[in-house]
C-alpha cells in the first residue's frame, strides 16, 4: 500500500534489499555472544559481510530512542563490558572491515572513553591501548585492499 504512495512497488525490491532488511532486523535483536557467533562466521542464515559489521557497531554507539541510552552503560556488569570490548576489537580485526565501520570504531572508542578507562583502571587491562593497536591494524588492511585493487587495474588494463 505504502510502496505505491511511495513510488516504489513490490517488484523493485531487490534481493540484495531483502537480505539486508533481514540482516538489520537480525542483529536489532543480537545480544553480543550472537554478534561474536556472527563475527566468527557460525550463523548459517547470514555471511558476514561490509554492511553487517556496520549494523554491528551501530548497534553499540547509537543511542536506542526509546530509553535514551547506549548499549552499554557504566553500571553494567564487568562481563558485558569485556564482551563488548572484544567484539568491536574482532570486527576491527575483520577481513570485511570497511572505512565505515573504522570510523565507527573510533566513535565507539569516544563515546566510551570513560568506561575504557575505568575498567581498565579496576581490572588491570589495556583495553585503551589495544583500541589503538585495532584501528591502525583495520586501517593497514584497507590501505593493502586498496593497493591490490589498484594492481588488479593495472594489470587489467596491460592485457
Amino acid at each position: 500500500m505504502f510502496g505505491n504512495i511511495l513510488g516504489r512497488k513490490k517488484e523493485d525490491i531487490t534481493e540484495e534489499d531483502a537480505e539486508h532488511v533481514a540482516l538489520v532486523e537480525k542483529i536489532s535483536k543480537m545480544n553480543l555472544t550472537e554478534m561474536r557467533s556472527y563475527i566468527n562466521g557460525k550463523i548459517e542464515d547470514f555471511k558476514v559481510s561490509e554492511d553487517g559489521l556496520i549494523e554491528l557497531m551501530n548497534r553499540l554507539i547509537i543511542q536506542d530512542k526509546k530509553t535514551k541510552e547506549y548499549y552499554i552503560k557504566s553500571d553494567d556488569m564487568d562481563s558485558k563490558k569485556k564482551k563488548a570490548f572484544d567484539l568491536v576489537l574482532l570486527i576491527a580485526k575483520n577481513k570485511k572491515i570497511s572505512l565505515v565501520a573504522i570510523e565507527q570504531i573510533q566513535k565507539f572508542v569516544l563515546l566510551y572513553k570513560n568506561i575504557i578507562t575505568l575498567y581498565d583502571k579496576e581490572n588491570k587491562d589495556i583495553y585503551a591501548s589495544r583500541f589503538v593497536d585495532a584501528i591502525k591494524f583495520a586501517l593497514a588492511s584497507i590501505a593493502e585492499k586498496a593497493a591490490l585493487k589498484n594492481k588488479m587495474d593495472l594489470l587489467g588494463e596491460n592485457q
